[in-house]
């Protein structure tokens, strides 16, 4: 019983000590890469965790790519196809004043994408300057 609580101690440690350079990452041509797995481990879609992947160039998100997720593969490729590609092109700095459409039909999920996004942007503006 000890054993296991620690184990759990350790794991919760771990995922809230996460750092700047776990959360993102820069790539060799300046692309920053934000991943909303711990960012937005709260954040639930129709049918659990939509984590993505945020890569932003130059102040301006290039793509938003999905991550692994059990959101129901029919509704989620609308997702995909329809809400992701809205992101792509938008200046962070007018991100904050910029209203995203979700999906019809996929309330939940386009609900989650957004904060997972909306978390992603912010963490960028802020941690930036940290991550080399």
């Amino acid at each position: 019983m000890m054993k296991r609580l620690l184990t759990m101690v350790a794991l919760a440690l771990v995922v809230s000590g996460a750092s700047a350079q776990e959360v993102m990452k820069k790539l060799s041509d300046g692309t920053y890469v934000v991943n909303t797995t711990t960012l937005a481990d709260d954040v639930n879609g129709f049918k659990g965790k939509t984590p993505v992947e945020i890569h932003i160039k130059k102040d301006v998100i290039v793509k938003v790519v999905p991550l692994k997720n059990m959101e129901t593969p029919k509704v989620f490729t609308k997702v995909n196809k329809e809400l992701l590609v809205k992101y792509e092109g938008l200046s962070v700095k007018k991100f904050a004043q910029t209203k995203v459409d979700g999906v019809t039909g996929a309330s939940y999920s386009s609900d989650a994408i957004k904060e997972n996004v909306n978390r992603g942007v912010d963490y960028y503006l802020k941690n930036k300057k940290k991550v080399k």
